[in-house]
C-alpha cells in the first residue's frame, strides 16, 4: 500500500528531534566526567565517587539518547516524514537522505559503543566511541545545521519551520 508523505513533522517527531539534539549536545560538549573517570581508571584502576557520578550522568544521557532514537525510528517507520521540497536539487535530496541515515546509525552506535566500554569493559570500543565516531558525529551535525540553514536562507523553503512548529 502506497502512503503519501505527511505535509509536516508530527508533534512527537519534533519533540523527540529537539530533545535528542539537546542531549547529544550535552554529552558532546560536557564529556569531562566520563573523561576524568576513564583517565583515573587507566591510571590507578579506580575512580572517585565524584568521577563515577559524573560518568554515570554521561552514560545515562547516552542511554536516554538511544531510547529516543529508537522511538524516533519507530515513529518515522509508522508515520513517515515530510517530503523534501521541490526547490531542493536532486543531489542534495540524496545527500540529505544519506546524511540522515548516517546520523541515525551514529546516534545508535555512539551509546552502544559507550555502553560497551563503560559497562562491559571493552576498551577498544572507547577509542572508537570517543576518537572516531564523535568526530564523524560532529561533522554530520555541522552538515545537518548547514543544510537547515541552506533551506531557510538559500532555497527559502519551510523545512526548518516544519521541524520547529509543524
Amino acid at each position: 500500500m502506497f502512503r503519501s508523505a505527511p505535509l509536516s513533522f508530527s508533534l512527537p517527531q519534533r519533540i523527540l528531534h529537539w530533545l535528542t539534539a539537546a542531549l547529544v549536545l550535552f554529552n558532546l560538549l560536557l564529556p569531562d566526567g566520563m573523561s576524568e573517570w576513564n583517565r583515573s581508571i587507566k591510571r590507578t584502576g579506580a575512580a572517585s565517587a565524584d568521577q563515577v557520578t559524573s560518568a554515570n550522568i554521561h552514560a545515562y544521557v547516552g542511554i536516554a539518547i538511544l531510547v529516543l532514537v529508537v522511538l524516533r525510528l519507530i515513529i518515522r517507520f509508522i508515520r513517515g516524514v515530510a517530503a523534501a521540497p521541490p526547490q531542493e536539487p536532486a543531489i542534495f535530496r540524496t545527500a540529505a537522505k544519506v546524511a540522515h541515515a548516517a546520523l541515525y546509525v551514529l546516534l545508535l552506535a555512539m551509546p552502544l559503543t559507550g555502553m560497551a566500554v563503560y559497562y562491559l569493559g571493552y576498551g577498544g570500543a572507547g577509542d572508537l566511541h570517543a576518537d572516531i565516531l564523535k568526530v564523524i558525529l560532529w561533522v554530520l551535525i555541522g552538515g545537518h545545521v548547514l543544510g537547515a540553514l541552506a533551506h531557510q536562507f538559500y532555497w527559502k523553503t519551510d523545512v526548518l519551520r516544519k521541524m520547529i512548529v509543524g
